[in-house]
């Protein structure tokens, strides 16, 4: 399952294609990440201009990327999320048109979709009343919302084809908060394709945050684009020793699921006597060290791999 999100990287310089996005409200690049959303693993990231990207450009990432995904995973079926301004005609037709490849986008409501919301809204409102009285006759907690769910088959102008589109016909103490998305998957209910898979997007951006502000990703601080591009890389290699670390060394401890910044508190910031010898270097930890425990297993794990072939040619 590929994830797709934009995350903004905010200038305070003359940084080469730093512009102002209204969104982020600030002067920034917006690098784009896909990360597989399983394993947590760092796919793709690459630095670009602040400005909003087009679905051109998005399009033209994906049709580079899939192959070269296909290739190593011949018979997996591919799911691509995304929020909703992925949610365009040239990434749709990209993804359409390959073999075991579905996506679920986010997308914005319009007057054609709202006016096809309003039975289920109306249903929504009389059932969110209903609660509501029933938890005032019992003195119960009033409820937060009320939700239906329902689809349609919907085409824009510019799309190639109809869409199956979900709606969430959410109605709160504060309003109604109709949301929806489209798909190219055709068997998931309303409910799940909207709860279980569209819904679990935020996997995604907690792993861009450990980036982001764990390993410093947004210090994109120089002035040409070139070196902006290879501080990205290097705070992306930096997250792929991480999750290496956890996935195979951390595995079956405390720190197994932990964040970056958590890991480089327990396992790197700690207080060591350094004794180097003609041979050997000797680290010396604190008696009442608390994970010396987990660092000699580290370090024994670690000490197991071999040492990479030096290329002498």
């Amino acid at each position: 399952m590929l994830a797709l999100d934009h995350s903004d990287a905010p200038t305070h310089g003359q940084q080469a294609f730093a512009f102002y996005n209204h969104y982020s409200q600030s002067y920034c690049s917006l690098p784009l990440c896909i990360l597989e959303e399983t394993s947590h693993a760092l796919v793709l990231a690459y630095l670009r201009p602040g400005a909003r990207p087009t679905g051109a450009e998005n399009a033209m990432i994906l049709a580079r990327l899939l192959p070269s995904v296909r290739h190593r995973w011949p018979h997996t079926h591919i799911l691509i999320r995304g929020d909703s301004h992925f949610a365009t005609p040239e990434v749709m037709d990209v993804i359409a048109h390959r073999r075991l490849t579905d996506f679920v986008f986010g997308f914005a409501g319009n007057a054609v979709l709202l006016r096809q919301a309003e039975p289920v809204l109306q249903e929504a409102r009389r059932l969110h009343q209903q609660r509501t009285a029933l938890a005032q006759t019992y003195g119960q907690r009033l409820p937060a919302s009320s939700r239906l769910y329902e689809e349609f088959c919907y085409a824009a102008a510019s799309w190639s084809r109809p869409w199956r589109v979900v709606l969430k016909a959410e109605v709160m103490s504060a309003g109604d908060n109709p949301r929806f998305v489209v798909t190219s998957l055709a068997a998931p209910t309303p409910q799940m394709l909207y709860e279980d898979l569209s819904g679990a997007r935020g996997n995604c951006e907690n792993d861009i945050k450990a980036v982001k502000c764990a390993l410093q990703r947004d210090r994109t601080s120089a002035t040409t684009f070139l070196a902006n591009s290879m501080r990205l890389l290097l705070a992306c290699a930096a997250y792929v020793l991480h999750h290496a670390l956890r996935t195979h060394t951390l595995s079956h401890t405390a720190l197994a699921n932990a964040q970056p910044s958590t890991v480089i508190l327990t396992l790197f910031q700690v207080a060591t006597q350094i004794k180097q010898y003609k041979d050997r270097i000797l680290l010396h930890l604190p008696s009442s060290c608390p994970v010396k425990a987990l660092l000699y297993r580290v370090t024994t794990l670690l000490s197991a791999v071999p040492a990479p072939l030096m290329n002498t040619s």
